[in-house]
């Protein structure tokens, strides 16, 4: 019962019909269960897997006409890719550098209206930005 009461308590509704099935096998077996090789072969019927939510890129889409730079002035040497020329809200810069950090796996920041990746990453980002729709020109080296 106190299994009951969580999975209603947290809206699992797959994991909710998974224990109606398990019970539904259980009930229409003809012997006990007498070890965990038993449970093993219990066959569940109309099982699917959970629903993926897939999130678009960018909710908030303007087109922008950016700018992808390499820069390693005034950070000790440490290498990073800036994107400037971003027209819109922080909100929305800050969406869009989550979402470039979040896609090449790597840290970064919004600084004086630029984006700032840790490392040279500039193609990759270029890459995601254009799939974004967006204008990307590459500057220096």
């Amino acid at each position: 019962m106190e299994l009951l009461r969580y999975l209603k308590k947290n809206k699992s509704t797959h994991a909710i019909f998974l224990l109606i099935s398990f019970i539904q096998s259980i009930l229409t077996m003809d012997k006990k269960l007498k070890s965990l090789t038993d449970l093993s072969k219990i066959k569940f019927e109309n099982l699917a897997p959970d629903p993926v939510e897939s999130k678009p890129l960018a909710s908030d889409f303007q087109k922008q006409f950016l700018s992808a730079h390499f820069s390693n002035k005034g950070r000790a040497g440490k290498v990073v890719t800036l994107i400037k020329g971003f027209q819109g809200s922080n909100e929305a810069l800050k969406s869009l550098a989550k979402t470039i950090k979040k896609e090449i796996k790597v840290g970064g920041t919004v600084k004086n209206g630029e984006i700032l990746i840790q490392g040279s990453y500039r193609d990759q980002i270029m890459e995601i930005l254009k799939a974004m729709g967006h204008d990307v020109k590459r500057v220096g080296g």
